[in-house]
């Protein structure tokens, strides 16, 4: 007897709710593959009309889990799950998630600000935390930064909106400074003169704005000459290296010795 009421509250329940699980789910997979595809399709519109590549892959975030939320909320109504449950539940545990997410709603905040402020922006060089490296794409919630020795760094938005950020290449160009120690028997109009021609050479070095070459520090053993050059953001390292390279080699060609070598 019981299991012939089992079996007509399951099949009372199958015919009353099966084909609202089964329109549900279809509708769910169906959401979801779209989604995909109109993911794609606003990419690429995005890229013919050239949108900010700061912006970019924000918007796709946001608008791809807006539509995944509108669609389970679709579906729940097809299949007949009552929103006042779900609305009951998450009254009650809407404190304690939003303790725990306060930092996400923080770094969400903050990814806001980013964007709209622009305190830098995707291709950017910055140095933040001790950091430094090229911004690589600003998500939702985090930024991602690779180093120069190929490094990927997250960092939470929200560290990043609190703290001091210093933008290397927004300017465009970057001061390179070098300082060179030499004996008081080095002639002094010699070695800046081989300097200056040095920096001529490069190709690395800016014209403007223009170089300087002058005293630094005069002590009793000799004397530093302070080089101040100006070369492009992109590929600082690179170009320093280059330069210190072409004026060492410039004054042992020379003959000029820098001091304790």
């Amino acid at each position: 007897m019981n299991v012939d009421k089992l079996y007509q509250h399951a099949y009372t329940w199958v015919i009353t709710y099966g084909p609202r699980l089964v329109i549900g789910l279809l509708i769910l997979f169906t959401g979801i593959w779209l989604i995909k595809l109109l993911a794609r399709w606003s990419t690429n519109r995005m890229q013919h009309k050239k949108v900010d590549p700061t912006v970019k892959p924000f918007l796709l975030n946001l608008v791809t889990i807006a539509m995944r939320v509108i669609l389970v909320i679709v579906v729940m109504e097809i299949m007949g799950i009552h929103l006042t449950l779900l609305t009951a539940l998450i009254g009650a545990f809407g404190v304690a998630a939003g303790l725990a997410l306060s930092g996400t709603l923080q770094n969400f905040a903050s990814g806001i600000l980013i964007l709209l402020l622009k305190p830098f922006v995707v291709g950017d060089n910055i140095l933040s935390q001790g950091v430094e490296g090229t911004v690589m794409s600003i998500q939702i919630f985090y930024t991602m930064v690779k180093t120069y020795d190929n490094r990927d760094v997250i960092f939470p938005n929200g560290m990043l909106s609190n703290n001091m950020i210093v933008n290397i290449s927004r300017e465009g160009t970057r001061r390179l400074d070098i300082l060179y120690k030499f004996g008081n028997a080095v002639d002094i109009k010699q070695a800046k003169k081989v300097i200056g021609d040095a920096i001529d050479r490069s190709e690395q070095c800016l014209k403007r704005p223009e170089r300087r070459i002058g005293l630094s520090v005069l002590e009793k053993d000799g004397f530093t000459l302070s080089i101040n050059v100006w070369v492009n953001a992109h590929g600082f390292e690179d170009n320093k290296q280059i330069v210190q390279e072409n004026i060492f080699q410039a004054l042992k060609d020379s003959g000029i010795k820098l001091d304790g070598i």
